[in-house]
Parts: C-alpha cells; structure tokens; sequence
C-alpha cells in the first residue's frame, strides 16, 4: 500500500492522519506552520485522495499500511496526529506498535465505538449523479437536499475532481467507505500506550466527552486532555490557531 504524501519542513518527523471523507489537503495549511520544528508528513489514507482505493478497510489493515510507510520513509519513529479516523488509525499503531510512536495527538476522537451519523452524508454522495455533472454548483444543489450545512457540502465537495472528457469523479472511494461503515464506526483495541498522549476535543462536539471513558484512560495511561471552546468536531477548521498552538507545545515540552 504505497500512500500518497506530502512533505514539509526538517527537524522530527510528524505525521498527520485526515478523517472520514477527508484528504491531506485538510491539513496542509497548520502543516505548513508546524515545519518549522518539524519534517511533517500529511498522508492520505487508503481510499482517500491519491491513495489506493481498495475493497478492504479496517484499523488494522490502516494501521499496517501506516507501518508499511515508516519503512518507507525509513522513519523508525514518529510523533503522529491523528483527527478523528486518522485518531482511531493512529492509536491503532501506537497501542500494537508503541515502538515506533513518541508521542500521539488526537483530536475529538476516542476508543469507543461511535453511533452511525453519516447516513445522509453517503445517501447524497451515492445518489450524486458524478459522471453526467457540468459543473460544481449543480453538486452543491444536489447535496442540499439532505445536508444543510454548507460547510459540510464544501468540505466534501473538495473530494471532487474534473475528468478531461467532462464530468466529475471522487477522490474518495465512496462505496468502499459505505461498504465498511460498520468498520469505520469501530472501536479500536490493543495493548496499553505507555507514551504521552494529548486528547483535543472541540468543546461543541459529542465525539469525545468531557469526563473521556475509562477505557480511554486504562489504554492512555498518560493521556492529558485539552478542551478547545467553540470548536466542533472539525477542530482544524474552527479553532486553527489554538490548535496549532496547543499540538506545538505538547510536542516539544
């Protein structure tokens, strides 16, 4: 599984994991910022942006194409961020491999398995008639019917891409992602991380509650956990600065 990738900066690496729906694109702009005290990797994970896009999917399976990449890359040890599904991803390598992480951010995810709230999402992503599409706002048009937020509609529209013969295709591997709903929801076990870990929740957000389960903190023994006011679960886009600034001095404290 070769992922596609992006590079910045010198110093230790740091490897950033998009989310559900999401590309390194996402992160591009704080990566940009972090690289001045580190070399920073944002990767597509598998059915997402240039990467593979493939049938299987899993924490396992993304955990080991997250290895495949340190070797790679002959990066035998990293600090890793993780938003989200990157989170599970990136606590999936930390727990199986924690030789390999020095320390882990993850941001408004946590171990538990979460309750299906994309299924309007992937009924209008499925429903999208992409090949016979002239042009970006009539995708715009056709999501709204069951996604009111425009901001949603912006972020997955940044997942489209023109073809040269006319029409549009995903970036993402939608029905793979659909397919693997169930997987994606997934909890994420495996043996206790030892190593410091920064939980960032956004403080509009349910995905990771205020007093985080005690199975998050039995696994993360050393888990500190910062709130960030009037962020939602999309904490990178809300609150870019205090989030920058608080991944910063984690990981060089």
């Amino acid at each position: 599984m070769e992922l596609n990738f992006k590079t910045y900066g010198s110093g230790p690496p740091l490897i950033i994991l998009h989310g559900l729906f999401g590309m390194l694109d996402n992160w591009q702009t704080l990566a940009k910022r972090w690289q001045e005290d580190f070399t920073v990797y944002v990767v597509d994970q598998r059915n997402h942006g240039k990467s593979p896009h493939v049938n299987d999917f899993s924490y396992p399976l993304l955990a080991e194409d997250l290895l495949g990449f340190l070797d790679s890359q002959w990066i035998f040890r990293a600090n890793f961020l993780g938003h989200s599904m990157g989170g599970k991803t990136a606590m999936k390598l930390a727990m199986d491999h924690d030789d390999r992480v020095n320390k882990l951010v993850v941001v408004d995810m946590g171990t538990e398995k979460n309750t299906p709230v994309h299924e309007e999402i992937f009924d209008s992503l499925l429903t999208l008639p992409i090949n016979s599409l002239e042009k970006r706002s009539e995708a715009d048009a056709h999501l709204a019917k069951l996604i009111e937020n425009p901001g949603t509609r912006q972020f997955l529209m940044k997942n489209l891409s023109r073809n040269p013969g006319g029409g549009f295709r995903w970036k993402m591997n939608v029905e793979s992602l659909y397919e693997n709903y169930a997987e994606i929801l997934a909890g994420v076990e495996g043996n206790n991380y030892e190593g410091p870990s920064l939980f960032v929740r956004g403080g509009l957000s349910n995905y990771l509650p205020e007093a985080p389960a005690p199975e998050l903190l039995e696994k993360f023994p050393n888990a500190n956990l910062v709130t960030i006011p009037e962020a939602g679960h999309w904490v990178h886009a809300d609150k870019p600065e205090e989030l920058f600034q608080t991944v910063r001095d984690f990981l060089l404290k």
